[in-house]
């Protein structure tokens, strides 16, 4: 038996075997899944406030340096 009839066989048998685990359903636009929205903003919004406290440490070493304080 040649390599490429080998090859056909088991990608053959693997689709007969294995089982998609994705479905090719559409999202529901009027049931939002609410705990990943809470995740999303919620990550947003820490992100955020580490973003603007860390930027005020960097102001506040600036002015320190620069002796502007």
């Amino acid at each position: 038996m040649s390599v490429g009839r080998f090859l056909l066989r088991t990608s053959h048998l693997n689709t007969i075997i294995s089982r998609n685990a994705f479905t090719a359903t559409k999202p529901d636009p009027f049931r939002p899944n609410m705990l990943r929205v809470g995740l999303t903003f919620g990550s947003t919004a820490l992100l955020w406030a580490l973003l603007f406290k860390q930027h005020s440490m960097d102001v506040q070493e600036y002015k320190t340096r620069n002796g502007l304080l």
